[in-house]
């Protein structure tokens, strides 16, 4: 039997009906008059009796939806709605933020197979706990927790268009990170790492060292961010929008000296790096460094235990450029600087926390930088 409701925060009616499957499925009708609604969900019904297949019940919805509003009903398969969604945040998010959800949609259409083209109402708990459960195997549960995050919002958006009756991502567990996942590089491991980068590597590793920033926020890093003469280094985070002015340790000046600086002064300090699309890309680079560096397993390519042939996780210590940042913390705090300095450097804390401390002085961390070991 056929009926509808009202859903708390959605202006539009739900239709509640039995699929062809036996099961009882709730959706919206995208109809806020209630004897439309109520004709669309007995129209479901019927469709569901007579096993019609999912294309027919779209047209039903389609055909009285065009009826009343004078146009066609937007696609609401996943594959559809992850084109128009990507679209939408085109305008409205960062560049890094728009490139991590096309990694994690991409992934997830993937990971669905032939499965992408039904219905967002067809996604299931399981389905999302599966994805979970592959990315980190494939790449750590730290990491597989960033891409359920980011496919809550997927869903949340959504479950306000009026596509699902609730968000599933929601439903599913972050997992347990390894507490010994990341760690920090000690002088020596970093002396390793030095001897065996080249080219820009050296300065973006150094840049992290030296500032404790974000591989994304290094990576896109320009010459205009340089000021020589005043000794100093200015950074806006891409993940906090918290602007940074950091003087410029020793070593980090004395490979920006050596570079070669072009006539353009917002040209990327490395280009190579800023060349590259995704973070995870340059992730993968540094750890070939540390696999260099005998700080991580050589990466392989021989099948895994379920032949499926993909290449073996390089197994890396719990090191990782973002332990660079972790590391720079400890050796300023180590070295004896105050928290508030180290917090001021780092910059931890959103933007909106930040403001709760009182601003540092240049001078403050110009002394605290110096007394970071050089490698």
């Amino acid at each position: 039997m056929a009926s509808i409701h009202r859903v708390k925060r959605s202006p539009f009616w739900w239709a509640a009906y039995t699929g062809p499957d036996g099961r009882r499925l709730f959706r919206s009708t995208k109809l806020t008059n209630r004897a439309a609604a109520l004709r669309l969900a007995l129209d479901w019904q019927g469709v569901a009796k007579s096993r019609a297949t999912e294309a027919q019940c779209r047209r039903v919805l389609s055909d009285l939806h065009e009826s009343m509003h004078g146009k066609a009903l937007p696609g609401a398969n996943v594959k559809e709605f992850t084109a128009q969604w990507i679209a939408r945040k085109k305008g409205e998010v960062e560049p890094s933020t728009l490139t991590a959800y096309e990694d994690v949609t991409g992934r997830f259409l993937a990971f669905l197979g032939p499965r992408n083209t039904e219905d967002m109402i067809a996604v299931t708990v399981a389905d999302i706990a599966g994805f979970r459960d592959s990315e980190a195997a494939r790449v750590s549960p730290s990491r597989a927790n960033q891409q359920l995050k980011n496919l809550r919002v997927f869903f949340q958006s959504a479950w306000r268009d009026g596509l699902i009756a609730e968000n599933p991502a929601a439903k599913v567990e972050l997992l347990k990170a390894d507490r010994h996942e990341r760690q920090d590089f000690t002088v020596e491991q970093l002396k390793k790492i030095m001897a065996v980068a080249k080219d820009e590597w050296r300065g973006m590793i150094l840049a992290g060292i030296y500032t404790g920033q974000r591989l994304g926020d290094i990576a896109r890093m320009s010459w205009a961010q340089i000021d020589l003469n005043n000794d100093e280094i200015a950074f806006t985070t891409a993940k906090t929008g918290r602007r940074v002015l950091l003087p410029i340790a020793a070593p980090l000046r004395e490979w920006i000296e050596e570079a070669d600086a072009p006539d353009d002064p917002t040209a990327p300090l490395f280009p190579k790096a800023a060349a590259v699309k995704q973070t995870s890309a340059l992730s993968n680079q540094f750890g070939k460094i540390l696999a260099d560096a005998g700080l991580a397993e050589k990466k392989t390519h021989d099948k895994t235990e379920d032949g499926q042939g993909r290449a073996a996780k390089r197994k890396r210590l719990g090191l990782s450029f973002h332990s660079l940042r972790h590391t720079a913390t400890s050796l300023l705090k180590n070295a004896g600087v105050p928290e508030a300095v180290v917090r001021d450097i780092i910059g931890h804390e959103s933007a909106i926390v930040s403001r709760r401390y009182t601003h540092v002085d240049a001078a403050a961390k110009r002394k605290a930088l110096a007394k970071m070991p050089e490698v």
